[in-house]
């Protein structure tokens, strides 16, 4: 387990020096610790390292991973979402980086509100166009921010996106840029509960530092911190 330590420690580093290169202060910057599919001693020892957030795709495996850990980590859900499954994701997470349509947004809100919980949550966008991805097309994202407005129960705290993925980190910083610029043109029509802490959620294990050069504020790195993920008929 000292390889988590040793490569939370060389994240954060980089993690820093992308900042800086930009001049960004590195605390802007939070670190979602990607642990799907990994068993939770694996989260366990990340939790004593120092790392709090840790975002989850798949609701089954995260459900008995968030029990048997109990209270300590910030939990992110940041799959897919079936509206039918939105009742435990409320419950569990402390954050939803995947709302991408109406119907979705009404369910979390639903839920939410029964429970008496304001839920944090991210608009999924779709910078890529990629028919395979789920997210609000880009020339959409205003009408789905617009009629997120009338759910009580959200906060609307800023965008995420899965850009298409490409060998050269650079390659992929024109997506990233589109994301910061569709949270910039829309930030003063108030469509984001705190507009001046806009969440930008882009980056992954091999493109992190890119996404940070282009206002990434959670980065979401799996790989670089756990290794290889168990293969799902092992999980």
């Amino acid at each position: 387990m000292e390889d988590i330590n040793s490569n939370l420690e060389s994240l954060y580093k980089k993690i820093a020096a992308a900042a800086l290169r930009v001049h960004r202060n590195p605390q802007d910057i939070r670190l979602v610790a990607v642990s799907k599919r990994m068993p939770a001693h694996f989260v366990k020892t990340a939790l004593a390292c120092g790392q709090k957030i840790f975002g989850e795709n798949y609701l089954q495996d995260a459900q008995k991973k968030i029990e048997e850990i109990g209270p300590g980590p910030e939990w992110h859900f940041i799959g897919h979402i079936q509206s039918n499954k939105a009742k435990n994701v409320v419950s569990l997470f402390d954050m939803i980086h995947t709302v991408d349509r109406e119907k979705l947004a009404r369910a979390i809100n639903s839920h939410a509100g029964k429970i008496g919980k304001k839920t944090s949550v991210l608009v999924q966008v779709n910078v890529g166009k990629e028919e395979q991805k789920a997210g609000v097309l880009p020339e959409q994202t205003e009408e789905l921010l617009k009629k997120l407005q009338q759910f009580d129960c959200l906060l609307v705290k800023g965008l995420m996106t899965m850009p298409p993925y490409r060998n050269n980190p650079e390659d992929v910083r024109p997506y990233f840029r589109a994301l910061r610029e569709i949270a910039e043109q829309y930030t003063p029509k108030g469509y984001f509960h705190q507009p001046d802490k806009v969440e930008l959620s882009m980056g992954m294990s091999h493109d992190f530092e890119v996404a940070i050069e282009e206002g990434a504020t959670l980065i979401r790195v799996g790989t670089a911190i756990f290794g290889p993920r168990p293969s799902l008929e092992k999980s």
